[in-house]
């Protein structure tokens, strides 16, 4: 069973963990990687030119009613909501969830229910418990859970709250989380849970 998606959640110290894992893929990982990392509303624009200056695969915002392509990291944009609805990105100003928008939990319930068993979810980094439900949901549809562990998390909040509310697959230091997804993407049945 192949996977088809990454989601991956971040908050505080985020930034330095998505450029680690971004820049450990090469160019050939396959999956796309949809992120939420928790920012303002008013944070200055340029946040995926500086990610993209640490990874090999091309790095944008997605436009409502954009598809999911293959090989492409996407950055939810600030003050929206990102989800996932047949295959393509919906956009959503809908209330904040747990004080954020974009909210974690809400792409990675919304990839649990477009993917089910073929969704990566990843938490990194972050002084909430934003992405712990969302990534029980992804368990729940027989998705792949990866969490940041808290012992290299900048901020161990977030990934101690995702391992409290499930029983996760994998616990990887951030300097191992690239290549476990890259395994991932090339092996699925070697990997799975």
């Amino acid at each position: 069973m192949a996977y088809e998606i990454v989601v991956v959640g971040a908050s505080t110290g985020g930034l330095r963990a998505l450029r680690v894992l971004l820049s450990g893929l090469p160019a050939e990982f396959f999956l796309p990687m949809v992120i939420v990392q928790h920012r303002g509303k008013h944070m200055e624009t340029g946040l995926c030119e500086f990610l993209a200056h640490s990874s090999r695969l091309p790095v944008g915002e997605p436009e409502d009613k954009e598809p999911v392509l293959p090989g492409h990291a996407y950055l939810a944009p600030r003050d929206y909501h990102l989800l996932i609805q047949s295959r393509s990105f919906a956009l959503s100003t809908e209330s904040p969830v747990g004080f954020a928008r974009p909210s974690i939990d809400v792409l990675f319930e919304s990839a649990a229910d477009e993917y089910r068993k073929r969704a990566i979810g990843v938490i990194l980094t972050g002084a909430n418990h934003d992405g712990a439900r969302g990534l029980a949901a992804i368990k729940a549809q027989g998705g792949l859970t990866l969490v940041e562990d808290p012992v290299t998390a900048v901020c161990r909040e977030m990934p101690d709250a995702a391992i409290n509310l499930t029983r996760v697959d994998w616990i990887l230091p951030l300097q191992e989380m690239a290549a476990g997804l890259y395994r991932l993407s090339i092996n699925p049945g070697q990997y799975e849970s």
